[in-house]
């Protein structure tokens, strides 16, 4: 494995420790020094970490490439068995199960460790010491806490968690940087290159939970003929290659690509890194991060597998709260800005990622635990205001407007029996027509530039009823407020929008149903007042404050308000002809859920930090409505410009009874009439229902 010559100096300066680490925990069963229940904890963590340097003794003798498929499997089920709904509740890494056994002080901060313990599977798999040693000192250091014969106070116990992940930021951090910069770290991309893809060991060496899907996809695409892979995998990379053309940058002066995507999807992924080289560009694949000081919840950030149980995945998404303050701030933007300065090179050379998302999981509804950890007040507002900083940071070294990006998404085989015909038309939905679509998506923005506000009114039930101000178009000749969105960035194609004035934009948003980042929200209504959220509320659970809890996490990202960031208006109402036919429109991503009808993003607009970059549609026009009274805060207060979150709500066209445009005059255009379009030179779109 290539990573490990990289990582030889590196291994060879831990070793002795991790030698040390692995013989102490070793011992631990043997030994009677930590009280009961605890003993119980640290044994099964030492039989944990056993597992783990198996895997690490496998990866440096090769042994793990020749193992047979059955042992590949048995060793990926004893890795992921205790988080397994039918067994999570007797893990400690439920906070609900370890805090029945050791109580709210200690309960908490054991599961957070078990949960940090698990990342180190991608250490193993990567032949990472410095990261295995760093996990399993950590261990070691609990249980000499609990060793003490004056008994242990909760305070050294968090203390030791605290260090741990203040110590290692820089460390972390560099590591995550290097893995998503840098090309030389070849981790991902020499399993898809080196390996017959039709000999599915492969997928086990990754690291990742592999399931059904993982397997069943992998099996799929290779029954495909070659010739539906290229077209697949031509249609992300000329997106890509297309978006740059679409943003002005050039794409000839950055050489550094970065693919994320979900296992199985390899035989795909192949062609498309052989593209991008054929272009003399190199290509970069990480791993999502799992670890306490960079994990993240809802879209996933590198490469990744079908999660072995979301509720394991929410029960821990707000740990960091557990040991956050304004130390630990600082110490994540000194790390952040290390990591920036370190790989200058790289970022300039980044030209941006290239994402295949997902679609079909299980549904997933949450149980909220009053066990797990959750955000406080003070923790949030250092949190927010380290993302903050890193991300104005990122401006610095990575200029949003040099890069672009592209995303497509596919259904795995959990969307049901249905799921070779969904395939192929999802197929059919991201390589539509982008020159017929452009046309009738030019007749909206020709009409919706008309007018000084618009109006969304919902029927059958959805309460919808918005006023959308529009900026003011001083050359309509050479201007407009709506950007004629192809399948370029966001693939597939369909749909045009814009940036509201926030002062008059209000009015209430319904949606009966909709999934947000894997998250179900019954009856989700917010209500705005001059562009910012006022309220909101849903119907998953039984009390309010469940209710609201859910929605500021979730989708508020524990931010206090959120501006509207995007008004739109969806066009591919094949892909909403798809969902309705199959019945799987709730499990749409938002990629292809966006265009089928209108939607509302709250958060930053989509040119965040590229305000004052000129952008222009195909037919010349600039568009203008690039800023609104929150992000233009750049030029005077910077820190309040952006909310780093953006997450689009789409209305779908059965619950659409009106949108129509308002002139200066009062006089009105009618866009959407009871779910269809009605203006003239835009019927083409509604062949799509039938």
């Amino acid at each position: 494995m290539r990573v490990l010559e990289i990582l030889k100096e590196e291994n060879e300066g831990v070793k002795e420790r991790y030698e040390l680490a692995r013989q102490r925990i070793a011992l631990f069963g043997e030994e009677r020094s930590v009280r009961e229940p605890f003993r119980g904890y640290f044994i099964e963590m030492a039989e944990f970490i056993e597992k783990l340097t198996q895997v690490v003794d496998f990866v440096f003798s090769g042994e793990l490439y020749k193992l047979p498929l059955d042992e590949l499997k048995k060793l990926n089920n004893k890795l992921y068995e205790d988080i397994l709904p039918e067994n999570y509740n007797k893990s400690y890494a439920d906070p609900a199960f370890s805090v029945g056994r050791f109580g709210k002080s200690y309960g908490k901060l054991l599961s957070t460790v078990y949960s940090e313990l698990r990342s180190l599977i991608a250490c193993a798999f990567e032949g990472r010491l410095a990261g295995m040693t760093a996990g399993m000192e950590l261990l070691i250091q609990l249980y000499n806490c609990f060793e003490a014969e004056d008994g242990n106070t909760r305070m050294e116990t968090y203390q030791v968690l605290y260090y741990y992940v203040h110590d290692y930021m820089m460390d972390i951090r560099l590591a995550a940087v290097r893995e998503k910069q840098d090309p030389t770290w070849t981790f991902a991309k020499d399993i898809i290159m080196e390996n017959d893809l039709n000999d599915l060991r492969y997928l086990y060496y990754f690291g990742e939970y592999i399931s059904e899907n993982e397997w069943k996809i992998a099996e799929y695409l290779n029954s495909l003929p070659i010739e539906t892979i290229k077209s697949m995998a031509d249609t992300y990379t000329d997106g890509y290659v297309r978006g740059f053309a679409v943003m002005g940058a050039d794409f000839s002066v950055k050489n550094i690509v970065n693919i994320r995507y979900a296992l199985g999807f390899e035989r795909m992924i192949l062609h498309a890194i052989k593209t991008f080289e054929g272009m003399d560009k190199k290509v970069t694949i990480h791993r999502t991060a799992s670890c306490l000081a960079l994990r993240g919840y809802g879209r996933k950030d590198g490469f990744f597998a079908t999660s072995p149980n979301p509720q394991y995945e929410y029960d821990h998404r707000n740990d960091s709260a557990l040991y956050y303050d304004y130390q630990m701030r600082n110490s994540a933007i000194a790390a952040a800005k290390a990591a920036f300065i370190k790989y200058q090179p790289e970022y300039a050379a980044f030209a941006g990622p290239a994402v295949l998302e997902v679609f079909g999981e299980p549904d997933f509804v949450p149980v909220i635990k009053k066990e797990a950890v959750h955000t406080n007040q003070k923790a949030t507002g250092y949190i927010l205001a380290a993302r903050k900083e890193i991300n104005l940071m990122t401006r610095e070294f990575l200029r949003s407007e040099e890069t672009s990006y592209t995303m497509i998404a596919f259904p795995l085989p959990s969307i049901g029996d249905n799921f070779e015909k969904i395939f192929y038309e999802t197929i059919r939905v991201n390589t539509l027509d982008n020159s017929e679509y452009q046309k009738m998506q030019q007749v909206l923005i020709d009409a919706l530039d008309e007018g000084v506000e618009v109006y969304v009114r919902g029927m059958g039930g959805n309460r919808t009823n918005m006023r959308i101000v529009l900026q003011k178009l001083d050359n309509p000749d050479l201007q407009t407020n709506f950007e004629n969105c192809t399948a370029d960035v966001n693939i597939p194609v369909g749909e045009v929008f814009t940036s509201p004035i926030l002062t008059g934009t209000r009015g209430t948003l319904h949606v009966s149903q909709v999934y947000l980042n894997g998250l179900e929200y019954k009856d989700l209504e917010f209500v705005f007042e001059d562009g910012m959220l006022k309220d909101y509320r849903c119907g998953n659970f039984k009390t309010t404050v469940e209710n609201r809890q859910y929605i500021r996490e979730n989708i508020l990202n524990n931010h206090d308000t959120l501006p509207i960031g995007e008004f739109a208006i969806g066009t591919n109402t094949i892909a909403y002809a798809m969902g309705r036919k199959y019945g799987i429109q709730r499990k749409l991503p938002i990629l292809i859920a966006e265009k089928t009808g209108p939607h509302f993003a709250v958060g930053d607009t989509c040119y965040k930090m590229s305000e004052d970059h000129a952008v222009f549609n195909p037919n010349g026009k600039e568009i203008i409505a690039r800023d609104n009274a929150v992000s233009i805060l750049r030029k005077t207060e910077m820190k309040k410009a952006y909310y780093n979150c953006h997450t689009d709500i789409t209305i779908p066209y059965d619950e659409v009874g009106e949108i129509y445009v308002v002139r200066e005059d009062g006089s009105k255009i009618i866009l959407i009439k009871d779910g269809r379009f009605v203006l003239e030179g835009t019927e083409g779109l509604n062949a799509g229902f039938e």
